[in-house]
């Protein structure tokens, strides 16, 4: 059985989303630590996404970590998701964003070996 196993928020404005969610919940959102305007969330419990170069939208979004990324996908979309984000290779992991059928965004990962 596939297990949710991480989350990601997208926002245009990290900095704000930053002190919102470490004021409230007291996560610590570390600085991009690299070229990625991606933050890790509690040492990769999750990250916050700088949507900036991406059309600056906003979402939360869980991610489920899965056996075959591509495959995932496609069972989906025929079940009525469609593409979000395609399946995409950041050189650690392969992921791809989905909507269910109701517009609920959710995401596919699973580490490359």
């Amino acid at each position: 059985m596939a297990k949710v196993d991480y989350f990601e928020i997208g926002s245009p404005d990290p900095a704000t989303t930053k002190a919102f969610y470490e004021g409230v919940f007291g996560w610590e959102i570390e600085a991009p630590q690299g070229p990625m305007p991606y933050n890790m969330v509690n040492g990769g419990d999750g990250g916050v996404w700088d949507t900036t170069d991406l059309g600056g939208g906003s979402y939360a979004i869980f991610y489920v970590n899965v056996d075959d990324v591509a495959a995932t996908v496609e069972k989906a979309v025929a079940s009525g998701a469609s593409i979000v984000v395609p399946v995409t290779d950041n050189g650690q992991i392969l992921f791809a964003h989905l909507a269910d059928p109701h517009g609920n965004r959710i995401g596919v990962w699973h580490p490359k070996a």
